[in-house]
C-alpha cells in the first residue's frame, strides 16, 4: 500500500523526537537527517551501476540494520557512513555527526538501544522509498522539509536560523522572476544558505533548471545543505562552507565577486560581528563603494550590499531583513538613500511578525532588480502583515496569503490598505524612509459612535454606506431594510429587529446572488469531474492541484462580496488535509478501496480512500436510519431514567437506599425491593415498614425505574446487533466494489461535496456579517438619550412608590 504522506511525516517526527532525550533539537537533527539520507540513497541506488550515488559494500542502510542490538553499533554506523562518504566525495558532509558520541547519545546499553530504535524507525517497510515516487512527487524531499521545520520549531531562540519557512521561500522564488530563466546555465546564489531550503525553493521555480551556488558559515548546516541538494535531485549544486562577508568563495577570473542571474537570502538579523575577518573600509570587492559602510554592530546592510554587488547588470534578487532596515537612520539612512537613487529596489513586502525561527520580530522581503534600474520611478510596497494563521507558538502564512502576495506583486496591482506603487519623489519627501505604514494605511476604519444618533435617534447614513459592497450586489435590499428619517444624514430601520436575518435571506437579490455563486462552482466542478474520475497510476499530483486551484481562483475572480482567495484557501486546505493523501494512494495503487485497521482500535476497520461512513450513507441509508431511531429511543429512555434518579435519588428519596459507594444506583437491590413490594401488595400482608401511605408511590417509581433500565438494556442489544449486521454488509460491499463505483463516490460524494460545502459556508459567513452589522447598528441607536431618560424616570417612580408602601421616603 502507498505511504500516506501525512502519516509518514508525523510518524517520522514523533518517533525521532521521542528518542532524542535531553539532546537539543538543533543537534539531534544532524543524526536523524543523516539517517534519512542513508536510507534514501540506499533504497534508490543500491545495486545500480553508474548510479547518481554509489552505495558501496558495507556502506548502505542494510548494514546499519545488521548492527541493531550490537554493543559497537555507534562505531559501526560511523564506519558505514564513512564508506558511503568516501565513495561519493561526501567527506565532511554526511560524516560530520559522531554516532559514537557518549555525551550526546548515552553510554553502553543506552546508546545501543537508542541507535537501534532510531535505525528501526527507518527500517519500517512502508518507508521503501525506491517504489513510492509518483510523477512530480518528491516525497523524501518533502519529508526532509517537514523534519527540518519541526527541528527548527524545537530548536529555540537563535538556533533555528538554519531554516527559512517554506511559505516565505515560495514567495521569494516567485517574485524574482526565476520562472523566466531560459537555460540551465543561468545561475542562482544564496550567500547565507543555511540548510538550502530557500535556495531549492527558488531553483524549483525554473522550468529549465538553473545552476545552484550557496555559501554557509556553520559546518553542520553546510553539510545539511549538501545533503538537501542531493535529496532534491541537485547533486551538482556547489555549497561552500565559509563566511560570506569576510571570505566570499565564489569569484570570477579576476578575483572579484562572481555575479549571478538570481539571488535569494535570509541572513542572520542584525549580526554584531559582521566585519570580523576583513576591513570594510578597504573591502577587496568594492561592496560598500558608493553606498557607505554599515554600522559597526549591525550587519543587515552588509548582506544587502553583498547581494547587490553579486548580481549581474540584469540580475534579480530577494532578501529577508528586519523591518528596521526600512527606517533606521545614521549610516544606514545614507546607504538606503544611495540604493534608492540607483533604482535597484523594485519592491518591499512587509511580512507578519513571528514567522521566523529564532526571532519573533517582523521582517520584510526587499526585492532587487537591476534590469532597467535607471528608469525606475517608484518602489512597489505591500503590507501583508495581517494575513496569517497561528501555528503553535509561531505564525504561518496560508496558501491564500502566498498567492495574493505573489499575484499583487507580479502584477504591480494597487489595492487599498494593502499595496501601492510609491514614487521615488514621495520617498524623497519622506527623507528616504521606507517604513511601510508611512505609505500604506492598513488599519481598519474605526467604528465611531455617533453622539447625535445616541441623543436624537436614527442610524447614521455613514455607517450604512460603509456596507456599499453589499448594496452593489443587493441594491433594493437597502431600501427594504432602511428608510430616510426626518433628519438629514440619518435613516431608520423599517422592519422589526428580529426579522433582519429573514428579510435578508429571503430577498430575491440575495437568492439570485447565491444561485449565481453556486452556478460558478458547478461549472468548475463539471469541468473537473471527468478529469478526476479519469486519473490513473503515474499522473502528476502537483500539476493536478495547481490546475484545480488556479481554475477555481479564476472562476471566482471579479465576483462581488466573495473573496476568490478565501475560496482558493478552502480548496488548498482540503487538499492538504484529505485530498492529497487520496491522490497519492491513487497514483500508487489505483482506485482501490482497501480496508485497514483503525489505529489504536483493535476491532475497528475503515478505508482511507472511501470512508466507511460515506459508503454506509450511500448504500445502507435505511439500515443507518433504523439504528439512529433505536439510538434516539435509547437516549429518550436514558433521559427519563435520569429524571427519576434525580427526583428520587436524593436524601429520603425512594432510590436513595440503593446507591452504592460510588453513588450509583444498584439495579439488583432495586429489583429485590420491587419483588418484596409486589408480593406484599399481592398478598395484602403489610409489615409495619411497608404499611405507610407512600408504599404505592414507591411501587410505581421502582417499577418505572426497572422498566426503563430493562428497555435500555434491550435497545442496547438491538443496536449492537444492528451495527454488527451493518458492518458485515459494508465489509461485503467493499469486496465487490467496481472501480467506476469507487470513482463516482470518491470524486462526487467525498471530494466535491466537501469543497462545495466550504463554498456554501463562505457564503453563509458573508451573509451573517451583513446581518450582524445591521442588527448591531439597530440596537446601538435603538433607544436615544431622551427615551432612556424617560425610562429611568418611570423606573424611579416605581421604586419610590414601593419604598413609600414600606414607610420610606427617598429624598
Amino acid at each position: 500500500m502507498a505511504i500516506k504522506k501525512s502519516e509518514l511525516y508525523s510518524s517520522l517526527w514523533k518517533s525521532c523526537d521521542e528518542l532524542r532525550g535531553g539532546m537539543d533539537a538543533s543537534q539531534y537533527k544532524d543524526y536523524v537527517l543523516v539517517l534519512l539520507f542513508v536510507k534514501y540513497v540506499s533504497d534508490k541506488y543500491s545495486g545500480q551501476r553508474d548510479a547518481l550515488i554509489e552505495v558501496p559494500v558495507g556502506g548502505g542502510f542494510s548494514d546499519m540494520v545488521a548492527l541493531k542490538g550490537t554493543k559497537d553499533i555507534g562505531e559501526g554506523m560511523n564506519t558505514i557512513i564513512s564508506k558511503l562518504a568516501e565513495a561519493n566525495d561526501l567527506k565532511g558532509v554526511i560524516d560530520v555527526s559522531d554516532f559514537n558520541n557518549e555525551d550526546k547519545l548515552g553510554k553502553g546499553k543506552e546508546m545501543q538501544d537508542r541507535l537501534s530504535k532510531l535505525v528501526g524507525i527507518f527500517e519500517n517497510e512502508s518507508l521503501d522509498f525506491s517504489r513510492n515516487r509518483a510523477d512530480g512527487d518528491d516525497i523524501l524531499g518533502d519529508a526532509y522539509e517537514y523534519l527540518m521545520r519541526h527541528f527548527a520549531t524545537e530548536s529555540g531562540k537563535s538556533k533555528g536560523q538554519f531554516y527559512t519557512p517554506a511559505e516565505v521561500s515560495r514567495i521569494m522564488a516567485k517574485v524574482i522572476g526565476i520562472n523566466q530563466a531560459k537555460s540551465q546555465e543561468q545561475t542562482i546564489n544564496d550567500m547565507a544558505c543555511g540548510s538550502g531550503s530557500l535556495l531549492l525553493k527558488a531553483a524549483d521555480e525554473s522550468e529549465t533548471g538553473v545552476t545552484i551556488y550557496g555559501q554557509e558559515m556553520d559546518n553542520a548546516t553546510a553539510a545539511l545543505a549538501k545533503m538537501n541538494m542531493i535529496l532534491h535531485g541537485n547533486p551538482t549544486a556547489e555549497i561552500w562552507k565559509d563566511n560570506t562577508l569576510s571570505s566570499p568563495h565564489f569569484k570570477d577570473e579576476y578575483g572579484q565577486l562572481k555575479t549571478f542571474d538570481f539571488a535569494v537570502a535570509n541572513p542572520p538579523f542584525s549580526t554584531k560581528a559582521w566585519s570580523n575577518g576583513f576591513d570594510p573600509q578597504n573591502d577587496l570587492y568594492d561592496r560598500f563603494k558608493g553606498y557607505g559602510i554599515p554600522p559597526d554592530k549591525n550587519g543587515d546592510y552588509a548582506f544587502l550590499l553583498h547581494m547587490i554587488r553579486s548580481l549581474k547588470s540584469h540580475g534579480k534578487g530577494a532578501i529577508i531583513l528586519p523591518h528596521g532596515v526600512l527606517f533606521r537612520g545614521g549610516a544606514e539612512g545614507v546607504i538606503r538613500r544611495n540604493i534608492i537613487r540607483r533604482g535597484y529596489i523594485k519592491g518591499i513586502i512587509g511580512l507578519p511578525a513571528n514567522l521566523f525561527y529564532g526571532t519573533g520580530i517582523p521582517a520584510c522581503i526587499i526585492v532587487l532588480d537591476k534590469e532597467n534600474a535607471d528608469a525606475r520611478k517608484g518602489i512597489f510596497m505591500i503590507d501583508a502583515g495581517k494575513g496569517y494563521i497561528k501555528d503553535g507558538n509561531k505564525n504561518r502564512l496560508r496558501e491564500q496569503d502566498i498567492h495574493k502576495i505573489v499575484d499583487v506583486f507580479n502584477r504591480q496591482q494597487e489595492m487599498p490598505k494593502y499595496a501601492r506603487m510609491v514614487s521615488v519623489e514621495e520617498i524623497e519627501k519622506n527623507e528616504y524612509n521606507l517604513n511601510i505604514p508611512r505609505y500604506i494605511d492598513s488599519q481598519e476604519e474605526e467604528d465611531i459612535q455617533d453622539i447625535a444618533a445616541h441623543l436624537l435617534g436614527g442610524i447614521p447614513d455613514h455607517d450604512i454606506n460603509i456596507l456599499e459592497s453589499y448594496w452593489k450586489v443587493y441594491p433594493s435590499l437597502k431600501e427594504v431594510l432602511f428608510s430616510q428619517s426626518e433628519r438629514p444624514g440619518y435613516s431608520v430601520l423599517t422592519i422589526e429587529k428580529d426579522r433582519i436575518k429573514s428579510a435578508i435571506f429571503s430577498h430575491p437579490e440575495f437568492i439570485a446572488y447565491t444561485q449565481q455563486i453556486e452556478s460558478v462552482f458547478t461549472a468548475w466542478k463539471e469541468k473537473y469531474i471527468p478529469i478526476l474520475t479519469g486519473l490513473s497510476n503515474g499522473f502528476n499530483p502537483k500539476k493536478l492541484i495547481h490546475d484545480l486551484a488556479e481554475d477555481i481562483l479564476q472562476a471566482f475572480s471579479d465576483r462581488n462580496l466573495i473573496d476568490k482567495y478565501d475560496v482558493y484557501q478552502h480548496l488548498m486546505s482540503y487538499w492538504n488535509e484529505t485530498m492529497q493523501d487520496d491522490i497519492y494512494f491513487i497514483t500508487a495503487d489505483g482506485w482501490k478501496a482497501e480496508l485497514s485497521q483503525v489505529k489504536g482500535k483493535k476491532d475497528e476497520w475503515d478505508c482511507d480512500l472511501l470512508p466507511k461512513k460515506l459508503l454506509i450513507q450511500h448504500y445502507f441509508s435505511e439500515e443507518l436510519r433504523n439504528i439512529e431511531t433505536l439510538e434516539a429511543d435509547k437516549e429518550l429512555i436514558i433521559s427519563r431514567k435520569e429524571e427519576i434518579e434525580e427526583e428520587h435519588g436524593g436524601e429520603d428519596g425512594f432510590l436513595e437506599p440503593y446507591k452504592n459507594d460510588k453513588g450509583k444506583i444498584s439495579k439488583p437491590d432495586v429489583q429485590k425491593r420491587l419483588v418484596a413490594l409486589t408480593k406484599s401488595f399481592a398478598g395484602n400482608l403489610f409489615e409495619d415498614k411497608i404499611q405507610d401511605d407512600n408504599a404505592g408511590d414507591e411501587l410505581q417509581i421502582l417499577s418505572e425505574y426497572i422498566k426503563h433500565s430493562e428497555n435500555e438494556l434491550v435497545l442496547g442489544y438491538k443496536i449492537k446487533d444492528a451495527r454488527a449486521a451493518l458492518e458485515k454488509m459494508a465489509s461485503s460491499k467493499y469486496r465487490v466494489f467496481a472501480e467506476e463505483e469507487i470513482k463516482e463516490m470518491v470524486v462526487m460524494e467525498k471530494w466535491m461535496t466537501a469543497i462545495e460545502q466550504d463554498v456554501k459556508d463562505e457564503l453563509q459567513r458573508i451573509s451573517q456579517r451583513l446581518t450582524q452589522r445591521v442588527k448591531e447598528l439597530a440596537e446601538r441607536y435603538e433607544t436615544p438619550l431622551p427615551a432612556q431618560l424617560d425610562e429611568v424616570k418611570a423606573l424611579e417612580e416605581k421604586v419610590n412608590a414601593h419604598l413609600a408602601k414600606m414607610g420610606f421616603v427617598w429624598r
